[in-house]
C-alpha cells in the first residue's frame, strides 16, 4: 500500500519482533549459558509460539495488501495491463517471511529437519525483501529513492548476519546484531511513512531539497543508535534481574543446607517453636 498505513504495518511487525528478540536472546544467554540441552528443552515451546506469530504477521500483511478497497484482490493482470504491482511486491515480501515462520515451526516440531535450515530460509526471506525494495523505487523523486536505499543497509546487513548464523549457531553477538537491525527496520518503515505520506495533515517534505537528504542520513544514524540503546538496556535489565534472582535462590539453598547440617541451628529453631 503506497500510503502511511502501508509503511506503518510492516514497521510495527518488525518492531514487535525486534523488541521481543531484545529480551529473548539476553534471557537465553544469561539464564542457560553453557547448558545447551536444557536451553533447547526449556525454550522449544516458546520458539514454536514465536514462529506461529511470525507466520501470522505476514499473513495479515498479505491480506491487507490484497484486499484493501483499492487493492488487486488477487488479480495480477487484466485487459493488457498489470494490476497494483506495488501491492504484489509487498505481498511477495510477506510471503517469504511467512515461509520463514513455517520453517521455524517445522524445525522445532520435526527432529529430521537439518540444523540451520531455519536460519537459511530467514536469510533468503530477508535478502528477498532487499531485492524487491532495490527495484521498488526506480523513477521516483530523489528523497523517495534515498530513504528507501537507507532501508537496504539494514535489510542486506540483516541478511548477511542471519546467513552467518547458519554456520555460527546460537552466537549471541550475531543474534543481538540481527536484533538491532530488525528494530532499525521497524522504526525506519515508520519514518518512511512520516516523510513520504505525512499523517494528520502535516506539510509534505520537499522531494528535491538536498537538505532533506542530509537530515535523513543523520536521522538514520539516530534510529540505529536508538536500536543499539534498546538492545543494550534490555540486555542489562535481563542480566541484573537474573543475577538478583539467582542470589535470592542461592541464599535460600544455603539456608536450607545449613538447617539440615547444623544440629545447633536445628535445636535453636525447635526451641523457638516450643516457646511459641
Amino acid at each position: 500500500m503506497a500510503n502511511f498505513k502501508g509503511h506503518a504495518l510492516p514497521g510495527s511487525f518488525f518492531l514487535i519482533v525486534g523488541l521481543w528478540w531484545s529480551v529473548k536472546y539476553p534471557l537465553k544467554y544469561c539464564h542457560h549459558k553453557g547448558k545447551r540441552s536444557q536451553l533447547i528443552r526449556s525454550y522449544q515451546r516458546l520458539e514454536i509460539i514465536e514462529a506461529a506469530i511470525r507466520t501470522l504477521f505476514p499473513v495479515i500483511g498479505i491480506l491487507a495488501e490484497q484486499f484493501v478497497p483499492d487493492g488487486p484482490h488477487l488479480h495480477l493482470y487484466t485487459e493488457n495491463h498489470w494490476i497494483k504491482l506495488m501491492n504484489w511486491q509487498h505481498s511477495t515480501m510477506y510471503l517469504f517471511f511467512a515461509i520463514s515462520g513455517i520453517t521455524d515451526m517445522l524445525t522445532c516440531l520435526i527432529n529430521h529437519v537439518p540444523l540451520g535450515v531455519d536460519r537459511l530460509v530467514m536469510a533468503v526471506a530477508t535478502f528477498n525483501e532487499g531485492f524487491l525494495f532495490y527495484h521498488h523505487v526506480h523513477n521516483r523523486p530523489p528523497l523517495d529513492q534515498y530513504i528507501h536505499s537507507l532501508l537496504l543497509c539494514a535489510v542486506f546487513g540483516g541478511a548477511l548476519s542471519i546467513f552467518l548464523e547458519v554456520i555460527l549457531r546460537d552466537n549471541i553477538v550475531l543474534e543481538l546484531f540481527r536484533t538491532t537491525l530488525v528494530i532499525l527496520q521497524g522504526t525506519w518503515f515508520w519514518q518512511i511513512g512520516f516523510v513520504l505520506f505525512p499523517p494528520f495533515g502535516t506539510p509534505r517534505w520537499d522531494q528535491e531539497d538536498h537538505g532533506n537528504l542530509m537530515f535523513i542520513t543523520m536521522c538514520f544514524c539516530w534510529h540505529y543508535l536508538a536500536a543499539l540503546c534498546i538492545v543494550a538496556i534490555n540486555f542489562s535489565l535481563v542480566h541484573c534481574l537474573l543475577t538478583r534472582l539467582k542470589k535470592q535462590k542461592g541464599g535460600e539453598i544455603i539456608g536450607i543446607q545449613k538447617l539440615k547440617s547444623d544440629p545447633t541451628y536445628q535445636k535453636a529453631l525447635l526451641n523457638g517453636s516450643d516457646e511459641e
